[in-house]
């Protein structure tokens, strides 16, 4: 009689599996570039899938000018996004805080939207809750 040995092949399986699912469900990368109002800005964007099918969106935005120090001078930096449809949707605000270590400004924001983005961009604004963008900013 022929022992048939499952663990090493399940083990095997698995691991094969478990690297598939890494792969294809790993964050996918977003980079902002500077422009003339924020030149030194940079900054990226992690989009990942959740297990709800939702799309989770963490933005990170390095030296960063305030935007009540802009010409002329805002309240705010308000995310938007452009879906795969061909609609923009204000996301949210950037919170701004300094580093730790630094005195240069960072820009973060963590939402989760069901629609799939294929863009964003970053506009400076006097209120938060404005339907259409301003003079953008930074953008994808």
């Amino acid at each position: 009689m022929k022992k048939i040995q499952l663990a090493p092949k399940l083990l095997g399986l698995g691991l094969v599996a478990l690297a598939a699912y890494s792969f294809f469900n790993r964050p996918k990368k977003m980079t902002f570039s500077g422009s003339s109002m924020v030149p030194e800005a940079e900054g990226s964007i992690r989009i990942k899938r959740d297990k709800n099918k939702n799309h989770t969106i963490e933005i990170e935005i390095a030296h960063l000018v305030p935007a009540d120090q802009l010409t002329p001078p805002k309240e705010i930096y308000v995310v938007w996004m452009t879906t795969q449809d061909g609609e923009t949707k204000n996301i949210g605000q950037l919170r701004i805080f300094t580093g730790f270590f630094s005195k240069a400004y960072i820009g973060s924001l963590f939402t989760v939207t069901s629609s799939k983005p294929s863009s964003f961009f970053i506009t400076a604004e006097d209120k938060g809750d404005v339907t259409s963008p301003g003079e953008v900013i930074l953008r994808t």
